[in-house]
């Protein structure tokens, strides 16, 4: 029999198998061949975000000689090579940086001369909100930068974090769609936004905006975010409401992920239920939760909701962080750590917690994975887990248990995995 923590890891490795883009892009483009093939004006292929060389690999390898130009714009260690055709830029994530800056101006100048004769193809995944970035006039890549690091860094959700970035771009919000003017967009779309937002995700670069400067205005108020007279002044003037070039498809997102985590428990022999797949809250408090649920598991309380061990119990979403300390981490090592606190000395239980896109944070590693001894292991490393909590530095105290996972990019982006397995 395989340990808990051996079927986790298979879970992992499933469920990120499941969620590939490739599958998904291939059906959504061989759709459009007939369409496409006897057409005389260019076809212009632009990827981004953290799947964006996927994608775009399957587009060279299912529309061939039919892209006339093709760009990917990923994050720093995501691109695998050079795709034949295709022009490649890695940026940063989730701080944009002047990279980010060259692969939207890189794709502005491959479509302004465009004209309805023409198709381009619009390949989004998570992540393109801050490798695919162009200002609005008056303000910096480094105003950005500073306001991004403060939302991260008070707990704001992504939604959020868009509504007000979006703003402040001249490619985000629908706005990359009005530089293509009256061609055509085929957008397909890798959703890592909790509800499959179209307008947040990647901060909707050809998809009307359902935010208003109002609402962003309130958020800078809401988190205090610090803002200069001019970022102010640009927060007020209105994104595109209206697209008429852009057709849409989803080709994947977190309820497939935790539809396959499923599937892969059930063939493991556990009772798997899928508990949320929108969780949306503090990684810590998560955390708790999950650490509370395991441990009612493994009471003897004949009105539990939940199902006798073996079982697995699966969430799927995307936690927040609210930065206080100076340590290193992300969400989903911080929630696990909140887990192992609570957790502790609990036997036949493991908690995992993963970003299906190999990278949570600013760290190497993916997630985090822990059971009954891993606070214990903690404290016999030299870490006061409760300590390492209250300073946001989860990455240091589940190195120590040797609880890291770290799997490097996957090339998909579909939010974030955790479940609990209990025998």
């Amino acid at each position: 029999m395989n340990t808990l923590r051996e079927d986790a890891f298979s879970m992992i490795q499933e469920s990120i198998n499941a969620v590939m883009p490739e599958v998904a892009v291939e059906e959504a483009l061989r759709s459009k061949i007939d369409t496409w093939k006897d057409r005389t004006g260019n076809l212009v292929v632009i990827a981004i975000g953290k799947a964006a060389w996927n994608m775009a690999a399957t587009a060279k390898e299912i529309l061939g000689s039919l892209i006339t130009d093709g760009l990917v714009v990923t994050k720093y260690e995501h691109a695998k090579g050079e795709i034949d055709g295709f022009e490649i830029i890695e940026a940063g994530h989730p701080i944009p940086d002047e990279n980010s800056v060259k692969g939207a101006m890189r794709a502005i100048e491959l479509v302004k001369d465009l004209n309805e004769d023409d198709q381009v193809v619009l390949l989004i995944s998570g992540g393109g909100s801050a490798v695919f970035e162009k200002p609005v006039e008056g303000v910096t890549i480094q105003d950005l930068t500073i306001i991004t690091d403060q939302l991260l860094s008070c707990g704001a959700d992504i939604v959020e974090i868009n509504t007000i970035r979006k703003h402040l771009s001249d490619v985000k919000a629908g706005r990359f769609a009005m530089h293509c003017k009256n061609t055509p967009i085929y957008s397909v779309v890798l959703s890592d936004v909790v509800g499959d937002r179209l307008d947040s995700i990647a901060s909707g670069p050809a998809y009307p905006d359902e935010t208003t400067s109002e609402m962003a205005l309130d958020l800078v108020e809401k988190y205090s975010i610090f803002v200069g007279a001019h970022v102010r002044e640009a927060l007020t003037v209105e994104t595109p409401k209206e697209l008429s070039n852009v057709e849409t498809v989803i080709t994947g997102n977190v309820k497939r992920l935790c539809e396959s985590a499923a599937k892969s428990a059930q063939q493991l022999g556990y009772k798997p239920v899928i508990l949320t797949t929108t969780l949306d809250c503090e990684a810590k408090e998560a955390g708790r939760f999950m650490a509370s649920i395991a441990k009612e598991l493994k009471s003897d309380n004949a009105f539990s909701a939940y199902p006798k061990a073996p079982c697995a119990i699966i969430v799927g979403g995307e936690t927040v962080v609210h930065v206080t300390g100076k340590g290193a981490g992300g969400r989903s090592q911080e929630l696990v750590l909140a887990a192992a606190i609570g957790i502790e000395n609990l036997e036949d239980v493991t908690i995992f917690a993963v970003g299906s896109d190999g990278t949570d944070g600013p760290t190497d590693a993916a997630g985090g994975i822990v059971d009954g001894e891993s606070a214990i292991m903690m404290r016999e490393s030299g870490v006061d887990p409760d300590q390492y909590l209250r300073n946001n530095d989860a990455y240091r105290a589940l190195n120590g248990s040797g609880d890291l996972i770290v799997t490097g990019p996957t090339g998909t982006n579909v939010n974030d995995l955790m479940v609990i397995l209990c025998r």
